[in-house]
């Protein structure tokens, strides 16, 4: 059993942590300050160190570097209720885990604490940490997630991959379509066979036929020889079509006819050419919109539309983001050989109040910028650099007034929000702090400490 010493002058806070990891099976000491806990740990050890940051007698910074003199392979966690980027760079230099604001979400904090005990139990054997790969639930081919949305996914893959039933798939931009169609392709008995992807949006009209079905030498100028289209290239596999919407009427007639005979005919040709191949489509539109306008055949439509398999949004599989931010953080040290092992609980709050409206590509941008640009083993919040994808984020959002030209202070729009919300839980519970605790979510202490912080303690109800 893991021992874990809370240390923190407020027993209020003392008491929730007490509760909270007991509850999950660790042993659990506290103590009212930093130079109270030092005495602790001299005399008995312990895994892991939970402390606040400002104290009596010694801060949390000072109990840091304690503990790294005393029993160096304790894990520390700082705990606070004001957040600072240099205090943060501070502590992760001296040895912290991680830094953690007091209005923490207790499922946030508890897997902290997993990764921190699970961390100093790697360090002692001198083992690498486990790394996921394979893990069924988190991870489906090169798909990264484990929310229930992503289950239904991977279960859908599992069951149509193997048939040869054309796919439709369906989601909004950046939400890795390609890689969901890369998957059908690897579960299939097709997968020793090319998967051949083209964008159907980014070739021009009158390349894009011969892109897709080939043409024959002398057919126009420039045909200076006989050319397979990628149709015959994927003869056997797979070809994807993304952005499946912008394909020209005239060209869905003949990929229709594609569709129904299995044949192709090359540009200048006479001849029909056999394909056994099968089609995934895919498109960030509303294709059964554009039927309705005429602006896409019916009739291939239902052609294609055979499996349709729908990529949620990243906001709407939020409990994904710090699976990808993980995968992206290891993806991009090794590419940039930087040290950075991990984000910081702060830094991953932000993203995970973030709409990312450019979904998952957006957040695999940020992570590669603030990898490129962080000095430090852990990615801290002032080096998100989020400030352009927070423009289109307002605009998507409703963002009052003129967006700056520099950006927002995300930190203090996210405060605003807060205030807002809690005034709100507060007017609908009449005043009583335990009932808008319930309305929110919350533990009582933690609203208490939210209110704190946000100066709201007086003013907007007392009631118990």
């Amino acid at each position: 059993m893991e021992r874990i010493l809370v240390v923190d002058d407020d027993r209020g806070i003392q008491d929730v942590l007490d509760i909270m990891l007991s509850r999950e099976g660790y042993q659990v000491s506290t103590a009212d300050d930093g130079a109270a806990a030092l005495d602790i740990i001299r005399k008995k050890q312990f895994d892991l160190v939970i402390t606040d940051l400002k104290m009596p007698r010694m801060d949390g910074i000072d109990l840091l570097k304690g503990v790294k003199e005393t029993a160096p392979g304790t894990a520390v966690i700082l705990l606070t209720a004001f957040a600072s980027g240099e205090t943060a760079l501070a502590a992760m230099r001296e040895g912290a885990y991680d830094y953690v604001e007091k209005n923490f979400n207790v499922d946030d904090l508890l897997s902290i604490v997993r990764d921190a005990l699970e961390k100093r139990e790697a360090d002692r054997l001198g083992k690498p940490l486990p790394h996921p790969e394979g893990d069924g639930a988190r991870y489906f081919g090169t798909m990264v997630g484990r929310s229930k949305e992503m289950q239904k996914v991977y279960t859908l893959i599992g069951k149509v991959a193997d048939t040869p039933a054309n796919v439709l798939i369906l989601g909004e931009s950046g939400t890795g379509k390609e890689l969901v169609a890369r998957a059908v392709h690897g579960n299939s008995a097709r997968k020793t066979k090319p998967f051949v992807a083209i964008n159907c949006g980014g070739i021009p009209e009158n390349l894009l036929e011969s892109e897709l079905f080939g043409y024959m030498k002398g057919s126009f100028t420039g045909a200076f020889a006989d050319r397979a289209g990628l149709f015959e290239v994927a003869r056997g596999g797979t070809i994807f079509l993304d952005e499946i919407a912008e394909l020209p009427v005239i060209l869905q007639v003949k990929l229709l006819r594609v569709v129904q005979e299995k044949t192709i005919r090359r540009i200048g040709g006479s001849e029909d050419i056999k394909v056994d191949v099968r089609i995934i489509s895919a498109t960030n539109q509303d294709l059964h919109d554009k039927v309705r306008r005429g602006e896409f055949r019916e009739d291939l439509y239902f052609r294609l539309n055979v499996i349709p398999i729908h990529i949620p949004p990243l906001r709407k599989r939020r409990e994904d983001i710090p699976l990808l931010v993980q995968h992206f953080i290891e993806k991009y040290a090794r590419e940039f050989g930087k040290e950075v092992k991990r984000i910081s609980a702060y830094a991953l709050e932000l993203l995970l109040r973030y709409p990312f409206p450019g979904n998952i590509r957006e957040l695999e941008n940020i992570i590669e910028r603030s990898i490129a640009l962080e000095s430090s083993s852990i990615i801290l919040p002032e080096n998100l650099v989020i400030a352009e994808e927070a423009k289109g984020a307002a605009a998507a959002h409703g963002f009052p007034g003129e967006f700056p030209e520099d950006g927002v202070d995300l930190n203090r729009e996210l405060e605003r929000f807060e205030r807002e919300i809690i005034r709100k839980a507060l007017d609908k519970a009449r005043g009583s702090k335990t009932k808008a605790a319930s309305l929110l979510g919350v533990s009582f202490p933690s609203l208490r400490h939210r209110l704190e912080k946000l100066n709201m303690e007086n003013g907007d109800g007392e009631g118990k």
